[in-house]
């Protein structure tokens, strides 16, 4: 009558048996994930967290980045570089009946792939012998094949042309405004290839040459520096394209300086005489 009775303590005897036998396995595992848990939490007591980003560190940080950049080159070098493979060195020579020989020097630019040079009338009216010299350093004699005296313009060819001439890009006067960039670059005083700076100082200026009454009308003005010897050589916006020939300046003294004030022929005149723009 008893064995029912003793069959369930057997049971439940066993069934303790088996639950501390799993505990006893599982003991390992879960002494792991405490082990971890407790080594993560003395990790982040015992270490010093590292020092969170600030906006100030951020922009600090920024500019350090861009005083170190190199910055990109001013509008008037990139001119200058465009435009002196077709810079032209003018020299004169007027000899007159008792022998002595007067010499001068101005500028010109390249227009054209035929070597054609644009440059002032007065540079070379009236001289005996025209040199020019390219910027590769080729010298030649030249002579004058074209005259404009309405615009003090003339277009000479050198009779020994390089293998290769570089024509200036032409551009368009009218694009510009007053308050613009202008830059000129010339041989003043037989400084090959000097370059100045300014700006648009006016249109439809009226020049009239010293010790002349011929006016000369449709002028650009500029305040970039122009002195003897940039007379010829171009005026160009800062893409570096050809907007005008430079012609002269106006000082009200007798000193033949620059005070501010030169003329430049629109470059669409100064072509107006060779036919088709020479692109």
């Amino acid at each position: 009558m008893n064995e029912p009775s003793v069959s369930r303590s057997d049971s439940l005897r066993g069934r303790i048996k088996i639950f501390f036998a799993w505990l006893k396995r599982g003991v390992p595992f879960g002494s792991g994930i405490l082990s971890a848990l407790l080594a993560f939490i003395l990790y982040n007591l015992l270490f010093v967290k590292p020092t969170q980003l600030t906006v100030g560190d951020v922009n600090d940080s920024v500019a350090s980045a861009l005083a170190s950049a190199t910055p990109p080159a001013a509008y008037s070098a990139n001119v200058y570089q465009i435009i002196r493979p077709s810079l032209v060195l003018i020299e004169v020579e007027e000899t007159h009946k008792n022998a002595k020989a007067d010499h001068g020097l101005g500028s010109g630019v390249v227009v054209d792939s035929f070597g054609n040079i644009l440059t002032s009338l007065h540079v070379v009216e009236g001289s005996t012998t025209i040199k020019v010299t390219f910027a590769d350093g080729t010298e030649s004699e030249a002579e004058i094949v074209l005259e404009q005296p309405e615009n003090d313009i003339a277009v000479i060819q050198a009779l020994d042309t390089p293998l290769s001439v570089v024509p200036a890009v032409l551009g368009n006067p009218n694009s510009m405004r007053v308050g613009d960039e202008a830059f000129v670059v010339g041989n003043p005083f037989g400084l090959y290839s000097s370059m100045s700076s300014g700006v648009i100082s006016g249109f439809d200026r009226v020049f009239r040459s010293k010790g002349s009454d011929f006016e000369i009308q449709g002028m650009i003005q500029v305040d970039a520096a122009i002195n003897p010897g940039n007379s010829g050589g171009p005026l160009l916006n800062r893409d570096g394209h050809v907007i005008g020939i430079v012609t002269g300046i106006l000082n009200p003294t007798e000193d033949n300086f620059f005070v501010g004030i030169g003329f430049a022929v629109p470059i669409m005149t100064a072509i107006g005489g060779m036919g088709s723009p020479p692109y």
